[in-house]
């Protein structure tokens, strides 16, 4: 793929001014989007566009709490009922209920790994809201009856396909089309907008709880698809991202596209200059090799694709999900709290954690990534103990209210911490030539692991709700040597310069984290200077301001 010269319009492309609009389809039938909406609203509505899809995604995370032991869901599916089923049993069908959702997501990511680049993004998104509504109409259609139970778990799977499409396709096309200033912030608003999903699931689902009819748990579910539709509408006025319009050869849109994005007219220089980065780099992605992955030497592929899927699986495996999922069941059926009380705690619990996501934006860059993974994985640790020394069976009545403050405490630390940290660290921390693959890793490993967890969740609360949280509270404490020892800093630090601090650790044999301590900030004379002396390839180099599938380290 020939380069784009950076004061001339790519080949083909006559000196005009920018116009307005652009057809919605190429030449040859390829759906690229329209861009006929003003220029400085492209922006905007991109992230607009992408938090819906993220808070649908949250939504939907939360929406189960309220519903999974409500009697009213008994009624139609009798095996999740406990007074039927015993205990154990109806514990290990509500975690299987809820818990199938993320085989769905993981398909859809894989799906999404192995097609997503020969769809494009818009009609993985566009498919993705499709598949998710279809999935949600499942749902909700089940009546009591001998299919009741497997009509909804299909359902459930196939929304879960419909998520994994938007969660693995979103954030790309998001920072594609966002400028490279913008980008780490743009991991926040998503994982914000998680947070804000839930937090509206939590209280739709206690304000239908007084409903005594199945409307009460098919409208919640139901209400899914005003996201979906909402943001079928976004992306259909929306442009194709430029990144991917390149990548397929159609240079005149995609020039369109940054055009609009920036805004600046069709020929100006800013234009052709973004257009010759994003080709540049994807030139260096096309020499990429599967063993590329798991090399290590200078680069240290392996290591670094390793420490950001480490840091999905510590988020799933510190025990989020067994608290966003079941707060409310934990509250009712394990702290014996009042079926309304324990809906009014899941949602006002809901709304600390979304108002805690919004303490991250001033803190990550200030504090640093790694300040902020330690304090939230001892702040996880602390509220696990506290929740594990109330549940002591002896203890005073009063105790629960000490577990409820420790439900609280977790919720609050995981926002500001954990919740956005193994989105953006990963994309940090891997490589250019390696970054969408590493970061495919990831995410498939965190739906895994966030199925694993959701699984095996209502079986030990029911067998030991004091060694549950007590395993939680060990797993985090587990957490703290990893990170000492491993996780660089990678804050303030520009994608070149974490390259470095990788290639001189290993050259100098020096701890990584050490070297991302001690080396100073580099030039851009100084990081050339360092790629020329440290023998890093050409191909490995991210290009000025790209990140389009990753995101700048913010100063």
């Amino acid at each position: 793929m020939a380069s784009v010269d950076k004061k001339a319009p790519p080949p083909g492309v006559e000196k005009r001014e920018f116009q307005h609009t652009s057809p919605a389809v190429s030449q040859d039938g390829t759906d690229l989007g329209t861009t006929n909406i003003p220029d400085k609203v492209h922006g905007v509505m991109v992230t607009v566009a992408a938090s819906m899809g993220f808070c649908l995604f949250g939504y939907d995370q939360g929406v189960m709490s309220g519903l999974i032991s409500a009697p009213q869901f008994f009624r139609t599916f009798p095996a999740c009922d406990p007074a039927r089923q015993g205990s154990y049993k109806a514990s290990v069908l509500q975690a299987f209920y809820v818990a199938i959702y993320e085989i769905g997501c993981l398909a859809g990511a894989v799906f999404a790994l192995m097609f997503g680049d020969r769809l494009g993004r818009r009609k993985m998104m566009f498919t993705g809201a499709i598949i998710l509504i279809i999935g949600v109409v499942i749902q909700i259609t089940a009546f009591s009856g001998h299919w009741a139970g497997g009509q909804f778990i299909i359902g459930r799977i196939i929304t879960g396909l419909g998520t994994g499409f938007e969660t693995s396709t979103i954030p790309t096309w998001h920072a594609e089309c966002a400028k490279a200033h913008s980008r780490g912030f743009a991991v926040f608003i998503e994982a914000a907008m998680i947070s804000t999903g839930t937090m509206i699931a939590y209280w739709i689902d206690f304000g239908f709880s007084y409903l005594d009819n199945s409307a009460s748990w098919r409208v919640p579910i139901a209400l899914q698809c005003i996201f979906a539709v909402a943001l079928i509408a976004l992306i259909t006025f929306l442009p194709e991202s430029p990144r991917w319009l390149v990548s397929k050869g159609h240079y005149v849109e995609a020039q369109k596209v940054i055009a609009a994005l920036e805004p600046a007219p069709f020929n100006d220089e800013v234009v052709l200059l973004q257009l010759k980065v994003i080709n540049d780099s994807l030139e260096g992605q096309t020499r990429q090799r599967k063993r590329d992955l798991i090399t290590n030497g200078p680069t240290q592929h392996a290591r670094r694709m390793l420490l950001g899927a480490s840091s999905q699986f510590f988020q799933q495996v510190g025990g989020c999900n067994a608290v966003i999922y079941f707060s409310t069941p934990i509250f009712e059926e394990y702290l014996g709290l009042g079926r309304k009380l324990s809906l009014i705690l899941g949602s006002v619990l809901a709304t600390v954690y979304a108002l805690s996501a919004c303490i991250s934006f001033p803190l990550v860059d200030k504090a640093g990534r790694r300040k902020l993974f330690f304090i939230g994985t001892w702040g996880q640790a602390l509220s696990m103990f506290l929740i594990m020394a109330c549940l002591i069976p002896g203890k005073d009545s009063s105790a629960i209210n000490g577990a409820v403050v420790g439900i609280f405490l977790y919720l609050t630390f995981f926002g500001f911490t954990w919740l956005e940290l193994p989105w953006l660290y990963p994309a940090e921390i891997n490589p250019l030539k390696t970054r969408t693959t590493a970061n495919a890793v990831s995410t498939i490993n965190n739906w895994l692991f966030n199925f694993t967890v959701v699984m095996f969740t209502p079986p030990f609360l029911n067998s030991t709700s004091v060694g549950t949280f007590g395993f939680f509270a060990g797993i985090n404490l587990c957490f703290l040597p990893v990170i000492y020892f491993f996780y660089p800093e990678t804050a303030g630090r520009s994608l070149e310069e974490i390259d470095i601090i990788f290639a001189r650790g290993y050259v100098e044999k020096v701890s990584y984290v050490k070297m991302a301590k001690i080396m100073p900030r580099l030039s851009g004379a100084e990081i050339e200077a360092e790629w020329r002396r440290l023998g890093l390839g050409d191909e490995e180099r991210p290009t000025a301001g790209d990140g389009a599938e990753g995101f700048t380290a913010v100063p």
